[in-house]
């Protein structure tokens, strides 16, 4: 998993550099791990996303606070953030074994819940759905926008697989741990209330083809009594509304930082 590391650090080196260029020292001590969707790569937020740009801005206006942006690549062998389900490419392991902790020893951060959270779009806005239900108590705000859901990651990692090594023992498991129905009503209370305590934000645009998929996830938080913030905004499963979000996903993850 070398590449992908490289890869988050060089993504990171361009967002804190833009900092720099302000002229400024930042006590930075928290962190956003903003992750990509499918048919881009760590790159993508940067090119398309123009994160340099809005996150100097906001944190000039005093919308958001300092922070450390952390983009890696989920494009590189395997797509995706999840684990094979053969077990070839452990993509969620790496992310949480190897990434987090590299970035907490090599940064000045603070290696605590409450100074983490994670965001992404489409592909990526299930990533920080997911990793955010799998490892509640690893971030203290997750932000997913325009979220791909359960089945469509399971579909994808299955594709990716070498199924004839695959149970269906092994299949039914994951598809659980990929279905947030499941997740809320199978978790122990525990866990149940570490996913309560995230704060969260979900955002998709009405003409977005996974308006509906959005919708499900706000009525199954509910259900379950997760609270959250949900926004449908004027937009489509364009760069046009991911730009528009990102300073609001960066003024609502810096308000839940400055709280603890």
């Amino acid at each position: 998993m070398k590449k992908h590391l490289l890869s988050a650090l060089l993504a990171m080196c361009l967002v804190t550099t833009a900092f720099a260029q302000q002229g400024k020292v930042y006590e930075t001590r928290t962190v956003l791990y903003l992750l990509h969707g499918l048919g881009d790569n760590h790159t993508g937020w940067v090119q398309f996303g123009q994160v340099q740009y809005i996150a100097d801005k906001a944190i000039a206006e005093g919308k958001s606070a300092p922070m450390i942006i952390v983009m890696p690549d989920a494009d590189t062998v395997h797509k995706g953030y999840f684990n094979l389900l053969d077990g070839t490419y452990n993509y969620e392991d790496f992310f949480f074994q190897e990434l987090i902790p590299h970035i907490e020893k090599t940064y000045r951060v603070r290696a605590e819940s409450r100074y983490r959270a994670i965001s992404g779009l489409s592909m990526g806005g299930g990533g920080a759905l997911f990793y955010a239900l799998h490892y509640p108590e690893m971030f203290v705000a997750a932000a997913p926008l325009s979220a791909v859901g359960g089945a469509w990651t399971f579909d994808q990692m299955k594709s990716q697989s070498d199924l004839s090594k695959v149970s269906e023992e092994k299949k039914a498991e994951v598809l659980g741990q990929m279905d947030i129905q499941t997740i809320l009503e199978k978790s122990p209370k525990e866990k149940l209330d570490r996913i309560k305590w995230i704060r969260w934000y979900i955002s998709c645009g009405d003409d977005d083809f996974l308006s509906v998929t959005n919708c499900l996830l706000h009525n199954t938080l509910l259900q379950h009594q997760v609270g959250h913030e949900f926004r449908m905004k004027d937009g489509s499963h364009s760069w046009t509304y991911w730009r528009m979000e990102l300073p609001e996903v960066m003024r609502f993850v810096s308000r839940i930082f400055t709280q603890y």
